[in-house]
């Protein structure tokens, strides 16, 4: 089983016992001699049981207390989680696009970072939260300008994840 630190405000293990799930799934990302992981990929390797999760000192750190750590650090972590945990099910690779301007990128079915580029970017929302013009408006102006479809995952009270499309047309 994959051993992962928690070190602070992010993840890391091994790049040896990490390399076989990096290379079949593309889950952390590669640093010199480790690779990181996100706060969600973290959460989603746990419940798979594809690794646990231990303090600086080695000490395992539970579901419930990781869960905690992690809403500490990012405020919308269960929305997020609930979004890549759903698009990961589905069998879509879900990476970070901070550099985008957005929560992530996702591949199409089969085609992994690298290979080619992401389809989408998404945006995890709670049904409960405002969405105002402007803000849809420059989310759709982030996904057009790096040539990618929006989606908006909207995530309900069961945390059920619905997805809306948005694309620019030509009339």
């Amino acid at each position: 089983m994959l051993k992962i630190i928690f070190s602070r405000e992010f993840l890391y293990g091994d790049k040896k016992e990490g390399n076989e799930l990096y290379t079949k799934s593309r889950f952390g990302e590669l640093k010199e001699e480790k690779i990181q992981y996100s706060l969600v990929e973290g959460l989603y390797l746990l419940e798979k049981k594809k690794a646990k999760i231990v303090d600086g000192k080695g000490k395992v750190i539970k579901k419930d207390d990781y869960i905690k750590k992690a809403r500490r650090i990012q405020k919308n972590f269960w929305i997020r989680y609930c979004v890549f945990r759903d698009l990961r099910s589905r069998g879509y690779i879900v990476k970070t696009a901070l550099k985008f301007g957005a929560d992530y990128r996702v591949y199409d079915r089969g085609v992994k970072p690298g290979e080619d580029h992401a389809k989408w970017i998404v945006f995890p929302v709670h049904e409960s939260d405002v969405l105002t013009w402007y803000d849809f408006s420059a989310k759709n102006r982030v996904a057009h300008s790096t040539r990618k479809n929006l989606l908006l995952a909207i995530v309900d009270e069961e945390n059920d994840v619905t997805y809306y499309e948005v694309a620019w047309i030509k009339p």
